[in-house]
Formats: C-alpha cells, structure tokens, sequence
C-alpha cells in the first residue's frame, strides 16, 4: 500500500513541475486517475471473484462433509442392527441347544433310574471287618 501512494506522489510531483502546459497536465492526470480507477476496479472485481469462489468451494466441502457423516452414521446404524440380529439369533440358538442338553440330560437320568431299579443292587463291603472268611 505504502509502495502506491509513494508512486502516486511521485507521479502528480512529476505532473506539477514538468514542462506542460495547464492544459495537457490536466489531461495527463484525469488520464491517470482514470488508470488508477480502472485498476482499483480490476483489483475489486478481482477479490469479489476470488471472495465468491472461496465461498463456493466452502460450501461444497462443507456440503460433501455433511454427506459424509450422514452417510457414515447411517452404515454404523446398519452395522448396529446387523449386529444385534445376529446376537438375537445366536442367543435363540444357544436357548435351543441348552433346551436340548437339558432334555438329554432327563432322559439319561431317568434310564439310568429305570436301568438300576431293574438290576439287583450289588452289595460292597468296604470294612474288612466284616468280610466273610474263607
């Protein structure tokens, strides 16, 4: 900033002591102060235009981040459904086999009951005492 208004000064102290006459130095300086105000206006349009593209590319990133997150929210939903069949699943499968084992476990005690009602008991002495002698 400072490097233009030192150049503006230098150039209108140009103007001011040059050999013209009244007349073209007040041409030569509504020329250059109608190139400075084109060139300011090219710098506005220049940083409008730049100011509206970052603006756009903002949204769009914010815009494809929201995508995103929703998008990774819903798999993890998914994945959270998924997983909660499948324990469901394995949970009735493992109510079903334990039903099984208990009913097995029934049945071999009740042929186990039935077997040893059947059979005469067998009588072991285990006090050495009281075994006959031969």
């Amino acid at each position: 900033m400072k490097v233009v208004v030192a150049a503006a000064l230098g150039f209108v102290a140009g103007i001011l002591f040059a050999p013209k006459s009244g007349k073209e130095t007040r041409e030569d300086l509504k020329t250059k102060a109608n190139e400075a105000k084109d060139y300011a206006n090219d710098k506005k349009s220049q940083v409008q235009h730049a100011a509206k593209e970052g603006v756009k590319t903002l949204k769009e990133s914010a815009s494809k981040a929201g995508n995103e997150v929703t998008d990774m929210a819903k798999s993890a939903r998914n994945s959270a459904s998924v997983v909660k069949d499948e324990a469901g699943r394995l949970a009735d499968e493992a109510k079903t086999r334990a039903g099984r084992v208990g009913d097995n476990a029934k049945e071999t005690a009740q042929s186990l009951r039935s077997t040893s009602s059947s059979k005469p008991e067998l009588e072991i002495e285990t006090n050495p005492a009281r075994r006959p002698k031969n």
